[in-house]
């Protein structure tokens, strides 16, 4: 038996979707959930924490889909839901410190030893920054975020940006040193 598909490309399944076509909604649902977890698991450290911001950031996307112009890709507009949606959540949870005395008290935090960086391992290490500088840190090297737009989104200014991010970074660079993983992030 040879299967159809239902919709033939995305920008059918969007169009369905929009205007309220539930099955055409669920494959939307199905088909970038996985990735819009991992996009707000990159912000948030508790998976479940990060689950239910993911579903919101979709509750949000179904309701404002009608404005998708499908100048770009859907999955890019929806990325940018989910990054939002995660700061925001941040915000509200009041998690996020834009201080030096953060990244002076958080020095002592330990990470499960490993000898070969895998994806677990990085995401670990990642979650140890401070919320400030963890957040500037993805913006910036995951999303592709200029400094202007992080300053924008965030409420801060360019130069506090680069510096959250200079300080993400050494603070890094001094986790791998502490775990004998030499020559990651010496550029």
């Amino acid at each position: 038996m040879k299967i159809i598909p239902f919709y033939k490309n995305e920008k059918q399944l969007v169009k369905k979707a929009s205007s309220g076509n539930r099955d055409a909604q669920e494959r939307l649902y199905k088909k970038h959930a996985p990735k819009m977890l991992s996009v707000c698991r990159q912000y948030i450290k508790d998976v479940h924490f990060a689950e239910d911001v993911m579903v919101q950031g979709f509750l949000k996307m179904f309701n404002k889909l009608n404005t998708f112009n499908f100048e770009g890709s859907f999955e890019g507009w929806l990325r940018r839901i989910m990054v939002r949606e995660s700061i925001s959540y941040l915000r509200k949870q009041q998690f996020v410190v834009y201080d030096d005395e953060v990244y002076e008290n958080n020095q002592s935090t330990t990470i499960a030893q490993s000898t070969d960086l895998d994806t677990e391992h990085i995401q670990q290490l990642i979650d140890a920054l401070p919320q400030g500088y963890k957040m500037v840190f993805v913006l910036y090297t995951v999303e592709g975020y200029k400094h202007k737009e992080i300053a924008e989104m965030l409420s801060i200014t360019e130069s506090t940006s680069k510096t959250q991010l200079l300080k993400a970074r050494k603070l890094l660079q001094d986790q791998l040193r502490q775990q004998n993983i030499i020559g990651y992030g010496n550029r």
